[in-house]
C-alpha cells in the first residue's frame, strides 16, 4: 500500500497552497518597491521595447546581437539590484520565492533526457503520512536498532537474541527482493516487540507502508466495522490497507479475546497477504502448541509453514530496566 489517490492530492494540494502564498508575497513586495523607488518601475516599463528590438536584431542575423542582448540584460539586472540596495532592501528581493528551491515548489525535479524525480521535500512529505497512519510513531521513537543493547541477554537467551536480530537486519536488507514473515515468540519482555518496532523504523524511513496494530485493537476495529450498520465503506477501506499494506505487524497476539470471529479474521488476513506477497510480523507471548489450540489448524498451518521463527527467551527486560532505573535514583 502506497499513499491513496487522496493522501498524494493532498500534498499537490499543499504544494500550490505553497506557491500561491509565495506569489501573493512576492506581488506584495513589487508593490511596496514600486511605491518606494520609482525610479525601478520605470526601468522595469523601459525594458520591454529596448528588448524587442535587440531580438529582432537577433532575427535578421546580426551577428553581434546575442552578444548585445547578454551584456543588455546583465545591465539591468546590475542596475535594478544597485536600485534595490540603495533604498535597504535584499539585491534578491523580487527573485521568486521557493520553500524549495530544488522543485520551486512542485515536488518534482526536471532532468533533461529522463523522467521526473520526485524531489527529497516530496519524499519527506510521503514518509510523514506513512508514520502517521502506521500507529507506531511514539513506539519506534525509542525502539531502533540505535538504542539496540546486548546487555540484558547471557548464553542461550544471548544467542537467541543475536540471531534474532540478524533475522531482523536481513529481513529489512532483503525486503525488496524477498517476500518474508516474521513470527517473534517467546516469554514476556524479551525483545519481540522491540525488534518490530526496529524493523517497522527502517522501512517506514525507507518509503514502506507498515501498520502496526495491537492483536487487541486490531481484532476491536474489525469487530466495530464488521457489524457497525453504517460502517461498511470503512471496513472495505480498512481491509484494503491491512491486505495491501507494504507490512502488516501484529503485536502481542493472544491478548485478544479469542473467538470463532478473530480466529477467521486472522486466517483470512494471513491469507490475503500471502496471496499478495506482502510480508506480516507477528510477536506473541504464545509458544507454537498454544498458537495451535487458540486458533486453529489453518493459523497454525500458515505461521510454521510461511514464517520464519524467532524464539525469544530469559529476564523481563523491561522489568530489569525499571528495577535499574530505581536503584539509579535511591
Amino acid at each position: 500500500m502506497a499513499l491513496s489517490n487522496q493522501q498524494y492530492e493532498s500534498i499537490m494540494k499543499r504544494y500550490e497552497q505553497t506557491r500561491l502564498a509565495n506569489r501573493q508575497t512576492l506581488e506584495e513586495r513589487q508593490q511596496t518597491v514600486y511605491a518606494r523607488i520609482p525610479a525601478y518601475r520605470e526601468l522595469e516599463r523601459s525594458v520591454g521595447s529596448t528588448a524587442l528590438s535587440r531580438a529582432r536584431a537577433l532575427l535578421d542575423g546580426d551577428d553581434s546581437a546575442m552578444t548585445a542582448m547578454h551584456d543588455f540584460v546583465e545591465d539591468i539586472r546590475r542596475r535594478k539590484e544597485a536600485l534595490l540596495t540603495e533604498a535597504g532592501f535584499p539585491a534578491d528581493y523580487l527573485e521568486p520565492i521557493y520553500n524549495c528551491s530544488k522543485c520551486r515548489d512542485t515536488g518534482y525535479i526536471d532532468i533533461p533526457g529522463q523522467a521526473k524525480q520526485k524531489c527529497s521535500c516530496l519524499r519527506d512529505q510521503e514518509i510523514a503520512l506513512l508514520y502517521e497512519q502506521s500507529n507506531i510513531r511514539e513506539i519506534i521513537s525509542r525502539e531502533n536498532f540505535s538504542t539496540l543493547s546486548y546487555d540484558y541477554y547471557e548464553d542461550e537467551d544471548l544467542d537467541r537474541f543475536r540471531g534474532a536480530v540478524k533475522i531482523s537486519r536481513d529481513f529489512v536488507q532483503n525486503f525488496i527482493q524477498d517476500y518474508a514473515n516474521l513470527f517473534f515468540y517467546g516469554t514476556v519482555g524479551t525483545g519481540k516487540s522491540f525488534l518490530s518496532g526496529c524493523i517497522a523504523n527502517e522501512l517506514l524511513h525507507a518509503g514502506h507502508s507498515v501498520l502496526y496494530f495491537g492483536s487487541s485493537r486490531l481484532f476491536d476495529l474489525l469487530a466495530t466495522y464488521t457489524f457497525g450498520t453504517k460502517e461498511k465503506e470503512t471496513l472495505y477501506n480498512f481491509y484494503n490497507d491491512l491486505y495491501n499494506c507494504d507490512l502488516l505487524i501484529i503485536d502481542d497476539l493472544g491478548t485478544e479475546m479469542t473467538n470463532s470471529f478473530v480466529s477467521t479474521q486472522l486466517f483470512s488476513c494471513l491469507n490475503e497477504r500471502q496471496i499478495g506477497r506482502k510480508s506480516t510480523i507477528i510477536s506473541t507471548n504464545l509458544n507454537l502448541a498454544e498458537l495451535r489450540d487458540r486458533y486453529s489448524d489453518r493459523v497454525f498451518s500458515r505461521v510454521t509453514s510461511n514464517f520464519t521463527l524467532c524464539k525469544l527467551t530469559g529476564p523481563d527486560i523491561r522489568m530489569k530496566r525499571k528495577l535499574s532505573n530505581v536503584h539509579m535514583s535511591e
